[in-house]
């Protein structure tokens, strides 16, 4: 049976170390006696798993069926209504969204024959992306104020615009390198989005730039939450996800 060497050689000056007893890989640690047969080995449990939170789609909003519609009788089609049920969320895209639905759904309860979307833009994209994404949401059934098809030659502009914008449940503002020029030269761009910024019905659409870009720009615009074309797989997706926030079901 083994013994201790403290009586003999003492523990002060490596003793403790050749003890059998004390020293070794029982008695180096702590400096007492630790049964070799009693230990337990620590055991730490790994974390559990993050599970990342699921899609989430919109509450359902209930309108009054009574009084005149806010879309004036206007229906939307089984194609639109076929391609919004397969619509999904990310949190954060539902963070985004969904104030703004519940504005248009507020809004379409006390005024009527509004336009489903104001679409800002910069001049130099009213032929490019801007025309795109117009015709993206109006082949979804979405009523758009665009300036290219509602502003005749030889009106006022500014007051179409004002007219545009006050007749509108919501409006997207296409944020591009344009755009930033035209709000670094007070543009009519700068002006429309002066007069979205005071409401919370503005949704940012960040398309060839990013959101860094934006906040150099305009800094109020960028705090707004919006959408990156640059994360999805094409500017049609991004147009059903702005349809399906818009349309109300029982238009």
């Amino acid at each position: 049976m083994a013994q201790c060497t403290a009586p003999i050689r003492g523990h002060t000056r490596g003793g403790g170390a050749d003890c059998p007893v004390h020293g070794g890989r029982y008695g180096r640690y702590g400096g007492g006696y630790r049964d070799p047969y009693n230990q337990r080995p620590s055991y730490t449990p790994p974390p559990a798993p993050v599970t990342p939170p699921l899609p989430k789609r919109y509450p359902s909003f209930s309108r009054s069926s009574s009084g005149s519609r806010a879309g004036g009788g206007r229906r939307t089609s089984t194609a639109s209504r076929a391609r919004r049920s397969e619509v999904t969320y990310s949190v954060r895209e539902y963070q985004t969204l969904n104030p703004v639905r519940a504005q248009v759904a507020r809004i379409a309860e006390i005024a009527t024959a509004q336009r489903d979307l104001f679409l800002c833009h910069a001049w130099d994209d009213r032929k490019g992306a801007a025309l795109e994404l117009h015709n993206l949401l109006t082949g979804l059934d979405v009523s758009v104020w665009f300036s290219e098809m509602d502003v005749p030659l030889g009106t006022s502009l500014i007051r179409k615009i004002d007219k545009g914008l006050a007749a509108s449940r919501a409006g997207i503002v296409l944020v591009t390198p344009a755009l930033f020029a035209s709000l670094n030269s007070d543009g009519i761009a700068s002006q429309e989005l002066s007069a979205l910024l005071a409401t919370d019905r503005v949704i940012p659409i960040v398309h060839g730039t990013t959101f860094e870009e934006l906040r150099r720009v305009s800094p109020l615009l960028a705090a707004r939450s919006g959408l990156t074309t640059s994360d999805y797989a094409s500017l049609d997706e991004v147009a059903t996800k702005i349809a399906d926030t818009v349309l109300l079901d029982d238009e």
